[in-house]
């Protein structure tokens, strides 16, 4: 169960967060949503993918981490095993809102950030604090912010490019065969990505389009990062390999 509260620098003077990146943590994520302002860093360590919401329809942007449900291969006893953390996985356990508020009896809307208490990370005497002593907000909680916001933002281009995508019917349902070292195989099923086909039979005035709007560069991002299934497979082999010794 989660526990949001509005973060204040009173009531949360003392609390702080552990930051390391753990399985107690519930960092064993298969997958992680990304966003089209995120796929330069996700693309250099994650295969990019499509899931769709089951409830709503909707497509969204995933980095792939792991070939199972709660196995994610870039976690290691150290800690998250990558150069870059998707920024949906940096937040925890942060998440935005938005209060309404009056400026010149203007009604406008400004960003606040939710805290989730009963959270494992959170706790009162180990990790970063949140707040200063005079009630001012640390760095770690400036940076927090700033993911946030990146990712409110993100979110919002996102719907964009995937509405571009089913426009133009560029996605497709895919299910990747994967064999292991010891023999067994595995299927990926359930995600979508882009059909190669149709991106390239493409015209010039929808070329034009995608490109206009920066979706184009994020669309070969996607299948670029298809090479880095070949991490996810020299880990999982790799794990299998220690097991067996």
């Amino acid at each position: 169960m989660s526990n949001h509260v509005l973060l204040n620098n009173i009531a949360h003077k003392t609390v702080r967060v552990i930051i390391d990146r753990s399985e107690k943590y519930g960092d064993n994520v298969m997958f992680a949503a990304t966003f089209p302002l995120e796929f330069r860093n996700i693309q250099s360590c994650y295969p990019i993918f499509f899931h769709k919401n089951n409830k709503t329809g909707s497509f969204y942007p995933i980095a792939l981490l792991g070939f199972k449900e709660k196995e994610n291969l870039f976690l290691t006893d150290k800690g998250w095993d990558s150069r870059y953390i998707p920024l949906t996985i940096e937040r925890h356990p942060f998440l935005i809102g938005f209060q309404q508020f009056q400026e010149e009896g203007v009604a406008k809307k400004q960003m606040v950030i939710h805290i989730d208490m009963d959270n494992p990370r959170v706790n009162e005497t180990e990790g970063e604090l949140l707040f200063m002593p005079h009630g001012g907000n640390t760095s770690y909680l400036e940076h927090v912010a700033s993911v946030l916001e990146a990712i409110h933002y993100g979110y919002e281009h996102s719907e964009g490019f995937i509405n571009m995508l089913l426009e133009f019917d560029l996605l497709e349902s895919f299910s990747l065969d994967i064999q292991l070292n010891d023999g067994s195989n595995n299927q990926l099923q359930g995600f979508y990505t882009i059909n190669e086909d149709k991106l390239g039979a493409l015209k010039g005035d929808v070329l034009e389009k995608l490109h206009n709007q920066s979706y184009l560069q994020a669309i070969y991002m996607v299948v670029a990062s298809h090479s880095n299934i070949r991490t996810l497979i020299d880990e999982k082999n790799k794990r299998l390999q220690s097991i067996d010794k």
